[in-house]
């Protein structure tokens, strides 16, 4: 069975083409710059073909047309004809609580997406575009959503309600959604296989930490808390959002600075995080660069990064009654030896025996990074959300 996934963005459109039977994605690639004059799609085969067009693509659906075409290219494609792809899966990020798993998408369901648009008006809008070019296109294709707050679901209302009135909860579904929920899914599951241990008897904590970060905490197989909230504002300090930020801050500066909603919201998610700090990049590269070179808003910067993330942790350890996993995945997560080793710095109240030395080559692959002897074990799992979302896609097309 053939399975394309879509992830849908603003300006863009992720997607891998995964041959379950075989276990295989056959190809993968990306269309950027969606709706400029010189938009890029990149293919890559799983036999080494790779192809870059520039050209014009003014939107979803032409974008999809062209990647659609291009994986049945004669010279550079993976299929023969449409015919061979059995169904579409898509990356969509807010259900709100309308979603709590992955679902066959319906004329009802794709109703009900729309309902939560306001919940995510960057996000949801384009994850429908996808969904609708699909329609056109490929009519009598069965399409999947995958929801990035399902998985969250489960988390009691202790943990996932604000402190307002409560009516403004009933009115507006105002509460902790989380994010990444297809990662945390995904990495915490994964873990629990390498190391031979039972999901559903475990006390996990996931770091996801990448320019978007979030933390989970997985108790017994069910997100119980994370870190993000109705938004992905809240929680860590991430490449340029903020994370957890007083709110009269943002009314003092809003009065001081003469700023209107929209350019809060900017502030918050676009001009802060390590970028506000270092004054150099969103980008942790560069910024360890930085660091290394002496620069002391860089320092900062991974020092208050790294903090955050390890506060999370002992707060989640704590509201589990202890953890015996602890995993790293995202962008910096997996590529990070020097983020890692900061944050599992001081955790040896809590059972965690780092080992520094397997730690500093560990770069995009799993492996465990605490020593044989410790009582909570730290590992690294590459995340791979479009597995998931094609997994889920064969189970429900399958039933």
């Amino acid at each position: 069975m053939k399975i394309l996934v879509l992830n849908c963005g603003s300006s863009s459109i992720k997607y891998q083409l995964f041959d379950i039977d075989k276990k295989i994605v056959m190809a993968k690639g990306i269309v950027e710059k969606i709706g400029l004059e010189e938009s890029i799609l990149k293919n890559n085969r799983n036999d080494g073909d790779k192809v870059l067009v520039t050209e014009e693509i003014p939107n979803h659906t032409i974008g999809i047309e062209k990647i659609l075409n291009l994986l049945i290219d004669k010279d550079h494609g993976s299929l023969k004809s449409f015919d061979e792809i059995n169904a579409v899966g898509h990356r969509v990020v807010h259900g709100a609580e309308k979603f709590n798993s992955s679902v066959l998408i319906t004329d009802e369901v794709v109703k009900k997406m729309k309902e939560c648009i306001d919940l995510a008006p960057l996000h949801n809008p384009p994850n429908l575009k996808g969904i609708a070019a699909i329609k056109e296109i490929l009519p009598n294709i069965p399409q999947v959503g995958v929801f990035d707050t399902a998985f969250h679901q489960t988390m009691p209302d202790y943990a996932y309600m604000y402190a307002i009135p409560f009516e403004l909860y009933e009115k507006y579904s105002i509460r902790r959604y989380g994010f990444h929920g297809t990662s945390h899914r995904y990495v915490s599951q994964r873990a629990c296989e390498i190391l031979n241990l039972d999901f559903k008897k475990q006390k996990i904590i996931t770091c996801h930490l990448g320019n978007g970060a979030s933390i989970a905490a997985v108790k017994n197989g069910k997100s119980v808390d994370t870190s993000m909230g109705l938004t992905p504002v809240e929680g860590l300090m991430m490449g340029t959002r903020t994370g957890d930020l007083d709110l009269g801050v943002m009314f003092y500066l809003m009065n001081k600075e003469n700023l209107d909603v929209k350019a809060a919201n900017a502030l918050v998610n676009k001009k802060s995080g390590v970028l506000g700090i270092s004054g150099i990049s969103s980008d942790m590269r560069e910024v360890e660069e930085a660091e290394v070179k002496g620069n002391k808003r860089a320092k900062l910067a991974l020092s208050m990064y790294n903090y955050r993330v390890k506060k999370y942790i002992g707060a989640y350890a704590a509201a589990m009654g202890g953890v015996d996993v602890i995993v790293f995945t995202g962008g910096i997560g997996e590529n990070s030896p020097e983020t890692r080793e900061e944050i599992c710095k001081g955790f040896e109240f809590l059972g965690l025996d780092f080992d520094s030395n397997v730690n500093k080559g560990i770069r995009g692959k799993e492996m465990v990074i605490s020593k044989p002897e410790s009582k909570v074990i730290a590992i690294v799992v590459p995340t791979d959300e479009e597995l998931v979302i094609a997994q889920d896609t064969f189970e429900i097309i399958s039933k």
